[in-house]
Parts: structure tokens; C-alpha cells; sequence
């Protein structure tokens, strides 16, 4: 986690840094609306930053009431929107201002003595840049709104080809799909949750994992897509884990035999819908005369209000003699914190947890979201020496209704023999 806090750090400096500059830009303006000048405008404006700062760490590390951590997230990063697009336009001004300046002192005057220093304060601001830049800010919040629900269905398929050094010959060349992050109490649209499906079966794959998360909180939210995610179906199976969300773990129940209830219940719903549920064990799956391990662990996070029920000692008892081993761990940090350091025998692990914040930006070479600044590890490849991780981004959504950037994902590996370590995947 060293990384993930060096970088979280950075990351608050770097937003004090533009709230300063943004308020400066805004003070310039106060000749036209003099409210801009006045202390309780001060007041407002660093009492509303550091407690959206200060909300935004407790809802972090802290486990509070997941409405309220929606709301806070979203208006930290709804405002922080706006002032990085106001502070490109201050930073135009600036270019603008200190030209003129050098133009200043690069001029050679008739008369020596008479030369004074320029005054930058005597360059001032842009008024039109200023308004430009507060309507540029304005914009992107709308358009933010425009775009949240559009994304929420636009199911991307992402193709890659997945190397291991000692895949056997007879796995090679093999389809497997990944799903994550159902959410199915957030889903509102049965034909568009389909169509995900549908898109998913069009690839063929020859297995497919599901990595956890299959309600927001209660085991009911599936009964009107239970039909739909049955006609997930492969060749070799369809393997699943449970992720932070499937335990009950934020929900009030009258007692704990109520709350284990809901739990038996989400199994049971795996088993109607013919998905293998790995719950601290693994399978051998077999073609011919040779084999491959898929594990799966229950829940695993670093962060200290994820629930930490995976057992890996379980899952990887009596693995020994197979050359692969593929596991599913719903949360990503569970890689770093306890895969990578003792665990060298796990070739691949395929994780979900983060949605990729449901913001952000991914291309093809690419990608930033606000979620980098709490996992290493938050979307698509990672390598460390010849160990692999994949994090997928969510097939649903959770907490606010919309994506922006970061889309709905389904995910086509084909599994390829490695013959040099150059070939894995980074």
C-alpha cells in the first residue's frame, strides 16, 4: 500500500494546490462582482473544500452508510471537475500575462535611466477568460449529468490474449470470459441487462469466471435476473466467488440467523443458475489426460472496512503437482498484500471490486480514474515478474446511477502457452 498512499498524498497536495490557484483566479473577478472580495466568501469557499476533502478520506477508510458515501463522492469530484476546467483557463491568462512581461523587459528604451521594473500586477487579468473559464466548468457538470445514464448498459468487450508459461498443450488456444460486479439490486433495464448476456455467449467462450459482487446487499435483487444470468452457460464451466457486498455485511438484519439466511440463500441462488461457487477450494479441470487449477477464494481486502474471509491456505491445498493455477479474488489489493509476497505459485489472478469509480478515462494506452489513488492495481493487466493480475471493471454499477468513461465490461481472454517471459502480458 506504500504506493497507493505516496500517490494519495500527491493527490491532496495537487487539489490544495488548485483550490488555491482557482480562488485566486475567482478573486480577480471581484472588481465586477464584488461578493467574490468578501471574508464570508473566504470562509465558504475553504470550509466547503476541506470538508469534502476530510469527507472524502473517512469515505475511504472508514465504513459509513453507502448513500452517504455516494453523495460525498460525487460532489467532490463533480466540484473538483469544475475547478480544473476554470484553472486551464486561468492557466492561458497566465501564459498570456507573462509574455507580455518578458515583452516588457525584452524591450531595450531609448532613455536608460528611466527604465522602471514592470509591474505583473500591472497585466491584468483577462476578464473574458475569466467568464470563459467559469462557463467552461459549468459545461462539463452538465454534460456529466447528460452522460452518467448512457454509459450505464454501453457493455464493451475486451479481447486479450492471456500468456502462462505451462499452460498445457491442450489448453492452448482456449476461450475464457470474465464477468464482474453484477450489482443486480442497481439494475432498472431487464432487456439491456440481457443484451450484456447475449453479448457475452456471442464470444463462445469454452469457461467463463464470475468475480463477486452479485447483489448490493441482499439476495432478493436477484429474483428478476436470476432467468437472464442462467443462460450463462460454457463447455468447461462457469466458476464464481462471492465479493464484499454478497455477505449482508451493510445491512442491519433483526438477527444474525436472518443475516446467514440471505447468505445460504445467495449460494443456493449460484447453484440454480449452474455457476460453481469457489469458496475457499478449487477444481481440477481436465481435458485429456492433462490439468489445470481453478481456485477461488471468499472476499479479501486490504482497506480495513472490506471483510477479509478468504482463506488461500484452503484454496491452494493439494495444487502442487498442477501447472497453472488460476484464481478468482474479488478484491484486487488481495494480490499485492498476499498473493505476490506468498503465494509464487499462482500464475493469474482475475479480480473486479473497483468499477473503475465509474470515472474516469480508458483508452486502448491509456487510462486514469480518482480509484488509482487507493488500489496498485484497478483495471485491466498487471504483471509482477510471472505473476499476472486482471482487474475487470464491472458488468453493473453500484451507488450513483452512471458511468463516465469507465464502461461496463466483458472480457475475452484466449490462453496462450508462453515460451519466453517477454510474451506476458504487463
Amino acid at each position: 500500500m506504500k504506493g497507493v498512499t505516496l500517490n494519495l498524498f500527491l493527490f491532496i497536495v495537487i487539489v490544495l494546490l488548485v483550490d488555491v490557484y482557482v480562488f485566486s483566479g475567482l478573486r480577480k473577478l471581484s472588481a465586477k462582482w464584488r461578493w467574490l472580495g468578501k471574508r464570508w466568501f473566504f470562509i465558504i469557499w475553504w470550509t466547503v473544500s476541506g470538508l469534502l476533502l476530510s469527507a472524502l478520506l473517512t469515505a475511504v477508510y472508514v465504513k459509513i452508510d453507502l448513500d452517504l458515501r455516494l453523495v460525498i463522492v460525487v460532489s467532490f469530484f463533480g466540484l473538483l471537475l469544475f475547478k480544473a476546467c476554470f484553472a486551464l483557463f486561468l492557466v492561458v491568462d497566465d501564459i498570456r500575462r507573462l509574455t507580455i512581461f518578458c515583452g516588457r523587459i525584452l524591450k531595450k528604451p531609448a532613455i536608460p535611466q528611466q527604465v522602471k521594473k514592470p509591474d505583473a500586477d500591472a497585466i491584468p487579468r483577462s476578464e473574458f477568460l475569466l467568464k470563459a473559464g467559469l462557463l467552461a466548468g459549468a459545461v462539463p457538470l452538465a454534460g456529466f449529468k447528460l452522460t452518467m445514464k448512457s454509459g450505464l448498459y454501453d457493455y464493451q468487450v475486451k479481447r486479450h490474449n492471456l500468456y502462462l508459461p505451462n499452460l498445457p498443450k491442450a489448453f492452448d488456444g482456449l476461450k475464457l470470459g470474465q464477468i464482474s460486479d453484477i450489482h443486480s439490486g442497481s439494475f432498472f433495464d431487464k432487456k439491456a441487462v440481457l443484451g450484456g448476456v447475449e453479448m457475452l455467449l456471442r464470444e463462445k467462450p469454452d469457461m467463463i469466471f464470475f468475480t463477486g459482487d452479485l447483489v448490493n446487499e441482499v439476495t432478493n435483487e436477484m429474483r428478476d435476473y436470476q432467468d437472464i444470468f442462467s443462460k450463462v452457460k460454457a463447455p468447461l464451466g462457469v466458476f464464481s466467488s462471492l465479493g464484499n457486498h454478497d455477505y449482508g455485511d451493510y445491512r442491519e438484519w433483526a438477527s444474525p440467523a436472518a443475516k446467514q439466511k440471505n447468505l445460504d440463500d445467495l449460494v443456493q441462488t449460484h447453484k440454480n443458475m449452474g455457476w460453481d461457487l469457489l469458496r475457499n477450494e478449487h477444481r481440477r479441470l481436465k481435458i485429456g489426460n492433462e490439468e489445470i487449477g481453478i481456485l477461488g477464494i471468499e472476499n479479501w481486502g486490504e482497506l480495513s472496512r472490506f471483510p477479509k474471509y478468504g482463506r488461500m491456505d484452503l484454496a491452494v491445498k493439494n495444487t502442487d503437482d498442477l501447472p497453472v493455477k488460476l484464481l478468482l479474488s474479488h478484491d484486487p489489493s488481495h494480490w499485492r498484500a498476499q498473493v505476490l509476497p506468498k503465494y509464487p505459485q499462482i500464475d493469474m489472478v482475475f479480480a473486479g471490486h473497483t468499477h473503475g469509480m465509474q470515472f474516469g478515462v480508458r483508452t486502448e494506452h491509456f487510462q486514469w480514474s480518482p480509484v488509482e489513488y487507493l488500489y496498485n492495481e484497478w483495471a485491466g493487466f498487471y504483471r509482477e515478474d510471472k505473476q499476472q493480475i486482471y482487474v475487470n471493471v464491472g458488468y453493473g454499477f453500484f451507488g450513483f446511477r452512471g458511468r463516465v468513461g469507465i464502461l461496463p465490461e466483458i472480457t475475452i481472454f484466449t490462453l496462450k502457452s508462453a515460451t519466453d517471459p517477454s510474451q506476458l502480458n504487463s
